[in-house]
């Protein structure tokens, strides 16, 4: 089992887009309006992280850095060229993909007055009933097909930011420093010693135990725990072995 926890706002935001992405996408792919009910749901969750500027700002940022610091690798023998020259290509496409989405917006589709009507009821318990949203229900009779062409093109506006979050995302975890570590008596610290780090992975064979994560730019404490019969986290109190991986860019 691996866990992975961010160390920053910045990444905490994306692992929750990169999240919402991967459920819409089971939603989406199955055949009951029940089913696609939940991926619209999503799809306004997904909205409300995307209409965030600081979160395209900082996608923008971090995609112009990366590529002017892998840029700067083209002249080192080490390197294959051909996939640097393919990560370099995906990574300008994704910034430019994300800029225009600066210029259009979010939600761009005729459909958006409709939509947010039931966002809007979505919020009420059972509010999206057929007595409520008589078109919404409607909608829900058509084919598989004819609902996933209106998913689909409900989310397209958003893709840039999946995308753009997806390649920064797998840069920051193939920049990793890993150990084996032991938790004594289910409390692992460890000092940063000013090294800066974005995300920490967590990955231990038993699944009886629960990590929880604590820390600052100083150090950071690992607390195991495990559930109760009543589901309540209790302390572990014996030693644990378990990988660390620290990632920065």
């Amino acid at each position: 089992m691996k866990y992975e926890f961010p160390l920053n706002e910045k990444i905490r935001t994306m692992l929750r887009l990169e999240d919402l992405f991967n459920r819409w996408d089971f939603f989406y792919n199955q055949d009951n309006a029940l089913n696609h009910h939940s991926a619209i749901l999503i799809l306004f969750e997904i909205g409300e992280i995307a209409s965030r500027l600081d979160l395209r700002t900082d996608l923008s940022k971090e995609l112009d850095r990366q590529n002017q610091l892998l840029s700067q690798l083209r002249a080192s023998p080490e390197i294959d060229l051909a996939a640097l020259e393919n990560l370099l290509n995906n990574l300008n496409e994704a910034a430019q993909n994300l800029n225009q989405l600066f210029s259009k917006g979010i939600l761009t589709t005729p459909d958006k007055e409709w939509l947010y009507s039931i966002k809007g009821r979505s919020g009420i318990p059972g509010g999206t009933c057929q007595f409520d949203l008589p078109s919404y229900y409607a909608w829900q009779q058509n084919s598989k097909e004819e609902r996933r062409i209106d998913l689909k093109s409900w989310l397209n506006p958003m893709l840039p930011l999946q995308n753009a979050a997806k390649l920064v995302l797998d840069l920051l975890r193939q920049s990793n420093v890993k150990s084996q570590q032991i938790a004594e008596k289910g409390i692992y610290q460890q000092m940063l010693s000013g090294k800066i780090f974005q995300l920490l992975q967590i990955e231990i064979d038993d699944l009886n135990y629960i990590p929880e994560v604590s820390g600052n730019k100083y150090m950071i404490t690992i607390r195991f725990h495990q559930l109760d019969n009543k589901k309540n986290l209790r302390q572990v109190t014996d030693d644990l072995p378990f990988k660390l991986t620290l990632c920065n860019f």
